[in-house]
This record gives C-alpha cells, structure tokens and sequence, in this order.
C-alpha cells in the first residue's frame, strides 16, 4: 500500500500539484495495489477533487500519459 505521505516525504524534490500526480502515476505503474490518502497535498496549485485526479492517475499509471 502506497501511502500519500510517505510518497511525499520521500521526494522532497516534487514543487507542485502536477510532479506529485506523476509520482503517484509512477507508484501504481510499479505494481502498489493501494493508495492511501492520510494527507491532502500542501501545494499551491492542488486542486479541488485532488483526490480523484489522483486516485485516476494512481489507476492508469505511466502508460495513458
């Protein structure tokens, strides 16, 4: 299970709202069956259904960029 949280904490490089979706894309292209959603994005660009942007992006993986 992918957690939110941990995914941030470990790519302190990731600036925004757009790095972090391509991150999560990453994590369930590498076979994480679960995302957990423990935090919300502390970015200035995150959107308002921020979950379901991720939790698509999560789904689809690097493949339907």
């Amino acid at each position: 299970m992918a957690k939110l949280s941990d995914l941030i904490i470990s790519n302190p490089d990731v600036k925004n709202f757009g790095e972090l979706e391509q991150l999560v894309r990453a994590a369930g292209e590498a076979g994480e069956m679960f995302l957990e959603f423990d935090i919300k994005p502390d970015f200035r660009d995150t959107p308002r259904k921020w979950e379901w942007i991720l939790e698509a992006s999560f789904t689809r993986g690097l493949t339907y960029e």
